[in-house]
C-alpha cells in the first residue's frame, strides 16, 4: 500500500536568530488523518518550526507546500485562512473579555453589521460542548477562570477556526486529568474526521497514547521520524538529548529533620486557604502535593506577600513576620524568592534583554546609590548564564528569542541572583523538556545542600517522589497529611490528595 501524500511539507527550512541556528536544513511533513508528535529538548527547534508553519516568523531558506502547492504565510491570519491553526502553550486569550468574546474574536457572528451576542453565545456553547466543557459559562470573564479552564477555552477558540491542520504546543501542561481525557477524545474525533494533528509534548505517556508517528529534533535539526512503538522511551530520549540518560533525580541525603527556618500556623485567605500549618528547614526540599486547585499556589503567593487580607502567623527563624509585599519578602530577615506559574506574564518582560531580566530583581545589590554598576551587573549575568546553562547567543538579545526552557532558566536565575534563603517554586518544570528538567532537579538539590529551604509545588507525582525530602499534601485549602522518606509513594500521594484515610485490615487473632 503506497504511503499517503503529505498534507503539509517543509523542505530545506532554515532560520537564524543572530548567530544562533534555530533550524538548519529541516525536511518535515505531516499527513491527514494522523497525529504526529514532535519531540525534543527546549531549544531543539520545535517552537521555531511551529512558528514558521503558522506564519509567526518567516524562514531564511527553504519552501513549504500545502496539499502539493507551494505556500507562504506572511502572517498568522494567512495561515489561519489556509486552515493552519495553533494552540500555543502560552495563552493568547484577552483576560478582561468574556469566554464567548475570546472564542469568536477572529470571526464574530454579525447581524445588521453588529456583533450578534446571542449567536456568539450559542456558538461558544457549541464549541465548549464539543470538548466536554459545558460547565464553562460563555459569559464569564476569562480572568475569573483558573488556568486549566482558560486552556480549555483556548482549545475551543482554535476549533472555532475550522482547522485542517491543528498544532498543539504543550496544550495539556496546565490541565487537570479530567480535562486531559477530554482533549484525548477530541483529538481522536478530529483524527477520524481526517484532520492533520501536530502534537508537541514532553510527556511520554501522552505520546504513547496519542501519536501515530514521532519526529525528534535536536539543536535545530530533524534527527529522525519513526512509527509509534518502533522506538523505546530510552531510545527516544537518547535521540532527543544526544547522550546517555543519567539518573533522572539526584540522590537525596539521609539526615535528621533540621530546625524550622519557616513556620506557618493557621494561615487562611478567603475560601482558598483554610488554616494551613507547615514547617520547613534549611537544606530541605518540601513538596506541596494534592490535586490542582487545593490552595498550593495561593500558599506560595501568600508567603511572598502577593495576597491581601491573609490571616494566621508566619515565623522566620522563630521571629514573627508578615510579608506585606514581594519587595518586603525578598529583603526580610530570611529572604524569599518566588518562581511563578506563568513565566511569560508573571516572570519576564519579554521585550527586554536576557541580561536585564536576570538582573532585574537584584538591582539593589548591583547599584551604587542611584547608579547601576555595569561591570558587576555583567559579571553577575555571566555567572547566572553559566550556572543555569542558559543557551543564548548574546545576553543583550530580547528574552523572547529564547526557547521556553531557557526562558524558565532566566526566571530562576533572576531570583537566585537575590541570594534567597527560602525559594518558592510554583510548578517550575511545566512544559519543560526532559534534559532541562534534570538540570532544574540538580540545581534544586545543590541549593538545598548549600542551605536553602525550598517549597516546591508540582502537579507531577514523579517529581514529588524523586525530588522531595517531605511532601505536604493539601486538600480544600489545608495540609491534610505529611509524607516523608519511603512513605512518599504514588499510592500515598493519590490517597492523600483525595483525602482518603486508608483502612487497615484488623489483625487476625
Amino acid at each position: 500500500m503506497p504511503a499517503p501524500a503529505s498534507f503539509f511539507a517543509l523542505e530545506n527550512i532554515s532560520k537564524r536568530y543572530g548567530g544562533v541556528h534555530a533550524l538548519r536544513d529541516v525536511d518535515f511533513a505531516c499527513n491527514r488523518g494522523s497525529i504526529h508528535a514532535v519531540l525534543g529538548e527546549n531549544g531543539a527547534g520545535k517552537s521555531t518550526l511551529m512558528k514558521i508553519m503558522t506564519g509567526v516568523v518567516q524562514p531564511d531558506e527553504g519552501r513549504m507546500t500545502l496539499e502539493g502547492a507551494p505556500v507562504t504565510f506572511p502572517n498568522p491570519a494567512a495561515a489561519n485562512r489556509a486552515g493552519i491553526v495553533c494552540i500555543f502553550q502560552e495563552l493568547s486569550l484577552m483576560p478582561e473579555l468574556t469566554v464567548a468574546d475570546n472564542i469568536t474574536l477572529s470571526r464574530p457572528p454579525r447581524r445588521f453589521g453588529f456583533i450578534d451576542g446571542r449567536a456568539q453565545r450559542l456558538r461558544s456553547e457549541e464549541l465548549l460542548a464539543r470538548i466536554g466543557c459545558e460547565d464553562i459559562n460563555p459569559l464569564s470573564r476569562v480572568s475569573d477562570l483558573p488556568l486549566s479552564r482558560r486552556q480549555m477555552v483556548e482549545i475551543a477558540k482554535a476549533l472555532g477556526r475550522d482547522p485542517k491542520l491543528l498544532i498543539l504546543d504543550e496544550a495539556t501542561s496546565a490541565l487537570t486529568s479530567a480535562d486531559v481525557d477530554r482533549v484525548y477524545r477530541m483529538l481522536f474525533e478530529l483524527k477520524a474526521r481526517d484532520l492533520s494533528i501536530l502534537y508537541i509534548s514532553h510527556r511520554m505517556h501522552e505520546i504513547e497514547a496519542l501519536a501515530d508517528r514521532c519526529s525528534v529534533f535536536r539543536n535545530g535539526r530533524h534527527i529522525e521520524t519513526f512509527a509509534k512503538g518502533s522506538r523505546s522511551n530510552d531510545e527516544i530520549v537518547g535521540l532527543m538529548i544526544g547522550r546517555e540518560i543519567e539518573g533522572q533525580f539526584p540522590p537525596k541525603l539521609r539526615r535528621t529533620r533540621p530546625a524550622p527556618l519557616i513556620t506557618i500556623r493557621d494561615l487562611s485567605w478567603e475560601d482558598r486557604l483554610n488554616g494551613v500549618g507547615l514547617e520547613a528547614g534549611r537544606g530541605e526540599i518540601v513538596g506541596l502535593g494534592g490535586l490542582d486547585g487545593q490552595g498550593q499556589k495561593e500558599l506560595l503567593l501568600a508567603l511572598f506577600g502577593v495576597l491581601r487580607g491573609v490571616r494566621g502567623t508566619v515565623t522566620l527563624e522563630g521571629e514573627p513576620t508578615a510579608a506585606t509585599s514581594p519587595k518586603a519578602a525578598k529583603s526580610g530577615q530570611a529572604r524569599m524568592a518566588l518562581v511563578p506559574e506563568d513565566r511569560k506574564s508573571e516572570g519576564l518582560i519579554l521585550s527586554m534583554s536576557i541580561a536585564d531580566n536576570i538582573s532585574m530583581a537584584s538591582l539593589d545589590r548591583l547599584s551604587h546609590g542611584m547608579f547601576i554598576d555595569a561591570g558587576r551587573t555583567r559579571r553577575a549575568v555571566e555567572r547566572a548564564i553559566e550556572q543555569l546553562r542558559i543557551k543564548t547567543g548574546n545576553s543583550g538579545d530580547p528574552v523572547s528569542t529564547l526557547s521556553g526552557g531557557n526562558q524558565q532558566k532566566v526566571v530562576i536565575a533572576k531570583w537566585l541572583a537575590t541570594n534567597p534563603d527560602i525559594i518558592l517554586l510554583n510548578d517550575p518544570t511545566r512544559g519543560i523538556d526532559v534534559g532541562t528538567k534534570q538540570e532544574i532537579y540538580r540545581l534544586m538539590r545543590e541549593l538545598a545542600e548549600q542551605g536553602a529551604c525550598i517549597l516546591f509545588y508540582s502537579t507531577d507525582y514523579e517529581e514529588l517522589i524523586g525530588c522531595c525530602d517531605r511532601v505536604a499534601v493539601m486538600y480544600d485549602g489545608r495540609v491534610v497529611r505529611e509524607l516523608e522518606g519511603e512513605a512518599i509513594t504514588e499510592r500515598n500521594l493519590i490517597a492523600s490528595a483525595l483525602n482518603i484515610v486508608e483502612q487497615r485490615e484488623p489483625a487476625h487473632v
